[in-house]
């Protein structure tokens, strides 16, 4: 749709976390809702012989609504932070984009994968897949007894310890966007289930639906 470029990183004008300055002749604008909205000779004039679907992502102005969410900043520098169709909107009406609080937990120790939930809820949860080797090795160190999966994410010190790792690398989070419950998955996400994609990335519709009884029992007392 935009063939095939809109911004760019240069030698001499480049910043690590973004996709550079939009090139010339584009314009980049952010709408209230974050959606990064394009502009110029590179967007296309519309979908062939599809022009209810052209209308929808073609504004009157011009302006190709990505379905991207991101940020221009104080440079001129385009940020991508998440899909705007991923983005999770709370019961008090506060917008919060799963994919970045996903890339911060992740770079914890022991989770290997975690889906932030909550859409039309009060407050975030998340279904986490620890790294069970690691997770097997802290149990061992600390004289837990576990032989099994199950065993590991039932146990009490390790449900401890995992929500202790999520607060901590929270803590420049706004308070709308903390993890308030989490669920320790026994099983890791795999392609062959339909849970990732062929290049790994979480199907979170099919984690919502398959998981849907585990998220609804972390909101089931408030």
């Amino acid at each position: 749709e935009t063939s095939p470029v809109i911004s760019v990183n240069l030698p001499g004008a480049m910043k690590f976390g973004t996709v550079g300055r939009p090139i010339p002749d584009v314009e980049v604008k952010i709408e209230n809702d974050g959606e990064i909205c394009v502009r110029g000779p590179n967007v296309m004039k519309g979908y062939y012989n599809k022009e209810k679907a052209t209308r929808e992502v073609i504004d009157h102005e011009g302006f190709f609504h990505t379905g991207d969410i991101g940020e221009l900043d104080e440079e001129g520098f385009l940020r991508i932070t998440d899909r705007k169709k991923d983005i999770i909107v709370t019961a008090g009406g506060k917008n919060i984009a799963p994919q970045p609080i996903e890339g911060r937990l992740k770079t914890n120790t022991y989770i290997n994968e975690i889906v932030v939930v909550g859409n039309g809820r009060r407050f975030p949860s998340a279904l986490v897949v620890p790294d069970f080797e690691k997770l097997g090795m802290w149990c061992k160190s600390q004289s837990i007894g576990v032989s099994t999966n199950e065993e590991i994410v039932n146990h009490p010190k390790v449900m401890e310890l995992i929500s202790a790792q999520i607060e901590s690398l929270s803590e420049d989070f706004a308070q709308y966007e903390r993890i308030k419950k989490i669920t320790v998955l026994a099983k890791e996400f795999t392609i062959e289930n339909g849970e990732l994609t062929p290049t790994m990335k979480v199907r979170r519709k099919v984690i919502e639906s398959r998981y849907k009884n585990l998220i609804d029992e972390m909101y089931r007392d408030m």
